[in-house]
């Protein structure tokens, strides 16, 4: 039996952008209410993926990378950093008398790294524990930046509770990863076989569900017409100017190779999505979910595209 998990955990692995587009057609299809049941569900689900995956994370593997913490550090400057400075620049281009959708335009960039980089830095071949590091380090910071970001940047507009905020920044994510990663400790490991199997499959449903319900309860507040087009059009300009500040931003490097440019664009231009929509859900107007959403809709695509231009292109990538 688990065999079999393992094979269905490996099959939805592999077509992560398949289950993500039909999550976004089946929440859109069924639009819901926005209910605390939905919100509360929606917390737990994503809690249990950050678990998941932190059973395949040792302490000892986080505490070796970190001995040269400037790579991680360079590339958390860029996301929480430049990242969200590019989209608000952006957005006062194209949305000018829209503050929302400008709002939105940053939440998607300047909310934490998506733990499917790791995936993806390992398929095509990258630095797997300088992505770990990097998400595992973002994780722990976010529930203290993010609260100060957006109370320096929209706290006079919004109003927001921020210490509701951080304690459930804290229960999404760093509490599940640091259980996952205490409980790998004391279990020397013995839990990566479930997290391979029936843990990753069930986190994959986990995820499907999360999006599925985001998209339901944003489905009312999209409307199909030319504005979408163009909003559609920012977000994939936003989307691949994301891989790009990756690219760029390891021309600095003084130890430049392969490995870590590949982790750097896929850390750099990955975000989690799906608690972005939580984020965006729980505590802005519905208004600010709708780019987030419909960010899902680019980045696993996106991610395909990077990984075959890096097959092409590794030879020649460290230079």
């Amino acid at each position: 039996m688990t065999d079999r998990f393992i094979k269905w955990n490996h099959f939805l692995g592999r077509r992560m952008f398949f289950v993500v587009l039909l999550a976004l057609l089946l929440g859109f299809c069924l639009p819901l209410p926005k209910t605390p049941i939905l919100s509360t569900l929606s917390v737990a689900l994503f809690a249990y993926m950050t678990f998941i995956t932190a059973l395949g994370t040792k302490f000892r593997d986080f505490l070796q990378v970190l001995s040269k913490p400037w790579v991680p550090l360079w590339m958390l400057l860029l996301i929480h950093g430049i990242a969200p400075l590019l989209a608000w620049a952006i957005g006062a281009i194209f949305y000018p008398q829209d503050f929302f959708v400008r709002l939105g335009l940053l939440v998607s960039a300047s909310i934490p790294i998506a733990v499917t980089s790791i995936i993806w830095t390992s398929l095509a071949g990258g630095n797997v524990a300088l992505a770990l590091v990097a998400v595992t380090l973002d994780t722990l910071i976010v529930p203290f930046i993010m609260p100060s970001y957006f109370a320096f940047i929209v706290g006079k507009t919004i109003e927001l509770d921020y210490v509701h905020m951080l304690f459930q920044l804290l229960w999404m994510v760093t509490i599940p990863s640091f259980l996952g990663m205490g409980i790998n400790d004391l279990t020397r490991g013995k839990l990566d076989l479930f997290s391979r199997s029936v843990g990753g499959f069930t986190s994959k449903i986990a995820l499907f569900m999360v999006v599925a319900i985001n998209a339901s309860i944003v489905a009312p507040e999209i409307h199909w017409n030319p504005s979408l087009i163009k909003l559609l059009s920012v977000i994939l300009l936003l989307t691949v100017l994301g891989y790009s500040l990756g690219y760029v931003g390891s021309l600095i490097l003084r130890e430049r190779n392969s490995d870590t440019v590949i982790a750097m664009i896929y850390n750099v231009g990955m975000r989690n999505i799906s608690f972005g929509a939580v984020l965006a859900i729980g505590y802005f107007p519905p208004q600010v979910s709708v780019p987030v959403t419909l960010a899902m809709l680019f980045q696993q695509p996106t991610a395909t595209l990077v990984f075959y231009l890096l097959k092409l292109s590794r030879p020649e990538i460290g230079l």
